[in-house]
Parts: structure tokens; C-alpha cells; sequence
């Protein structure tokens, strides 16, 4: 007898599919592509979407793609979205469906987070005749670099929604576990770069010289004080120095110094504070030190805020299916490009957990192992939303 519990045809039906799941996730972990070179994995995705009947378009941001299931009744217009792209990253998991690709791995998930879709996909593809409205299924390039999020909204992929979800595997957490987050969840991501110019000569003879060394050591800790002295306490800020070079032996004052790095902001007026002082301090410091400042700085993406919209209505889905799984977690200053798309329609991003017993995982990790069981559980959470906010 065929139970009429949602809960149970969700479940019964992910963990039909489960097999599957794993077979295509393992393949695309063996053939992982950087971002906007996902011509593989979209291929995947479209013959996928081909096979469940669910029309689609490919090439949409560059190598993305997007599906649409129509319900049997108008209603609702949600959106779904997973990002395909994997990490410049070698592989040591010495897993047998390890990556095949000298220096690349979907050390961040991405695997997984395709093939999750893919599920959710079939599912609501065999449901479409309860759905009141539209899903939209997004497979985004180009999340690493913060470029695909932006490329595929510019492109009209979040067109018409009235809410969209996005998710992402949480190694730290165990699996069977979920989480969410109030408000702004993940980070804006700025990055900068910064030239200053001097005059080479002998280090024995430094005032003939004028040094970018000593410039760029001073504007290192300097720059520290845009979180320490100009933000508000509550407004949390990283501002990170990831790259310093300059020089090429012990005895030369080199004529030039490069420095690289990252702002990292919850809030907007935190994100403007920071830049308007690393502009400042960047002019006056190379003046004071007698050097020529070039600074190049870049708004990449914005602080990925969550939506209580969506928020609510996914959360209570998650504990209709699962049970009291799902718990409120704290804010990252990670970044996410999934904030383009919530920039555009009210937006929720669920954690999955994906942490294996026994390991203490972590994402970009050379070793990164997720415990597969994550898909057939994600398929059941975002499944089960997409039936309630669409019911």
C-alpha cells in the first residue's frame, strides 16, 4: 500500500534514487573543471534534465544551466540553485573516484551539490501534478571565483522568482544534520591589490633609496586598525593581507612592492567604512613614506542575507520531513555568490550537514571527504520545501 504521508514518498523516492546519486556524483568528482570550463558537467546536467523530460537551456552565465518543471496549477514562481564548479586544488584522498585532473578537486562539494539537484529534480519532476506554480532549476558556474552568481542573473536566469534557495554541505556538521541563519549569513568579498612604487639602490646606502618595504610593512599594520579603530563593534570586518612580495636578495632595496588581499563585511555600511578607509590610509601612508600608490579595488560580491520569507517556511519543510534536525547556526565571513541571486528575490541558504563519523573535515581541503549519505538527505529537505512553499 502506497503511503499518502508526503514525509514517507519523499524519503522513499530519495532513497530509491540514492544509488544513482552516488554513481553521478562520483563521476563528476573524477572529472572536476574550474569555473566557466564546467562544459563536462553542464553536458551531464543537460542530458539529465533531458532524460526526466524537464525542458532546459544550457550555455545561460557561460556554462550554466537551467531547467524549468511546471506545476498543474498556476501559483508560486521558486528557484533552485546548485553551483558545479570545483578548486585549482591536487587531490590526496587516495579515494578510487579521485580526481583525474592533475592540480584540480571538488574540494568544496560542488559534486555533491549537483547531483543533490539532480535529485530534487526527479523528484519534483514526478510530483509536478501537486505543485501550484513554477521550480526553476539553476546549475551555476564559476562560484569559487564569485563570478557565476552575478553572470547568470545578468543573464536572466532568476527572472520572475518570487523566492529562491540555495544550499551547501557542511563538512563540520554532522550528517543528518541541518542549519540555518538569521539575517546576513555570509560575507561580502572585496578584493584589492596595491603597488607602491619607490627607488631602488644599495641597502647600505638606504637614504639614496626610497623603500616600498618599509611602506608596504607599514601599511600592513595599518591597515589592521580599519577593523580594530573604524568599525562599529557589532559590524564584523576582516580585512586579510594574503600576499606581500617585493624584492629579489638581501642587499638590494627593490624599486616596487605588491601587496594582495581580502575585506571580508556582514554589513553594508561596514563594507563602505572599510573601503573608504583602506583608500585613505593607502594615499596618506605611500605620501608620508614618499612612494607612489597604485590601488586596484574590487567589489566582488555582496553579504549573503537570508530572508525570513523563505526562511521560515524552509526551515518548518526541513522538520516536516527529517524530524528536529535543523538548528540555528552562527554567521560566516565566508562568501557566497549565491548572494547575486538574493540581491534579486528573497532568498534562504540551508546547510546540509556532510561530516563523515570520525572525521573532522573542512572544505578546500586536499582531503576532503563528505559522507554521501548527504544527497539522498538533501534531496529529501529541498524536495520537501519546494512542496510546501508551492503546495
Amino acid at each position: 500500500m502506497t503511503s499518502n504521508d508526503p514525509a514517507d514518498r519523499i524519503r522513499a523516492a530519495a532513497a530509491a534514487m540514492q544509488p544513482r546519486l552516488v554513481a553521478l556524483r562520483r563521476d563528476l568528482h573524477a572529472h572536476p573543471e574550474l569555473a566557466f570550463e564546467e562544459h563536462r558537467t553542464a553536458g551531464i546536467v543537460a542530458a539529465e534534465l533531458a532524460r526526466l523530460g524537464i525542458p532546459h537551456r544550457t550555455g545561460v552565465g557561460g556554462t550554466g544551466v537551467v531547467g524549468v518543471i511546471e506545476g498543474a496549477r498556476p501559483g508560486r514562481h521558486l528557484g533552485l540553485r546548485a553551483d558545479m564548479d570545483a578548486l585549482p586544488i591536487q587531490e590526496e584522498t587516495g579515494l578510487p573516484f579521485a580526481s583525474r585532473v592533475e592540480g584540480k578537486m571538488h574540494a568544496c562539494g560542488h559534486d555533491i551539490h549537483t547531483a543533490t539537484l539532480l535529485g530534487v529534480a526527479e523528484l519534483l519532476q514526478s510530483l509536478r501534478g501537486q505543485l501550484a506554480g513554477r521550480v526553476t532549476l539553476i546549475f551555476q558556474p564559476a562560484e569559487e571565483t564569485l563570478e557565476g552568481g552575478p553572470a547568470m542573473v545578468a543573464a536572466g536566469a532568476a527572472a520572475g522568482l518570487d523566492a529562491v534557495v540555495g544550499f551547501h554541505n557542511h563538512p563540520h556538521a554532522p550528517v543528518g544534520s541541518f542549519s540555518f541563519v538569521r539575517g546576513p549569513s555570509l560575507a561580502a568579498s572585496d578584493t584589492f591589490a596595491l603597488t607602491l612604487r619607490g627607488k631602488s639602490g644599495h641597502a647600505a646606502h638606504p637614504y639614496a633609496a626610497v623603500d616600498p618595504v618599509v611602506g608596504a610593512a607599514h601599511l600592513v599594520t595599518q591597515l589592521q586598525t580599519v577593523v580594530s579603530r573604524e568599525q562599529k563593534p557589532l559590524h564584523p570586518c576582516v580585512v586579510t593581507v594574503g600576499m606581500l612580495q617585493a624584492g629579489t636578495t638581501h642587499n638590494i632595496i627593490p624599486e616596487r612592492a605588491l601587496l594582495k588581499g581580502t575585506v571580508r563585511t556582514l554589513h553594508a555600511e561596514a563594507r563602505d567604512v572599510a573601503e573608504a578607509a583602506i583608500r585613505r590610509l593607502v594615499e596618506h601612508t605611500a605620501a608620508a613614506m614618499r612612494l607612489e600608490a597604485t590601488l586596484d579595488y574590487r567589489r566582488m560580491i555582496g553579504s549573503l542575507v537570508n530572508d525570513d520569507r523563505v526562511l521560515e517556511p524552509a526551515v518548518a519543510a526541513v522538520r516536516a520531513q527529517l524530524g528536529d534536525v535543523i538548528a540555528e547556526g552562527q554567521p560566516s565571513m565566508g562568501a557566497e555568490d549565491f548572494a547575486a541571486f538574493a540581491e534579486v528575490a528573497p532568498a534562504f541558504h540551508l546547510g546540509v550537514g556532510a561530516g563523515a563519523p570520525g572525521r573532522a573535515d573542512r572544505l578546500h581541503n586536499a582531503d576532503y571527504q563528505p559522507d554521501e549519505r548527504c544527497l539522498e538527505l538533501g534531496v529529501q529537505a529541498l524536495g520537501r520545501i519546494a512542496l510546501e512553499m508551492l503546495a
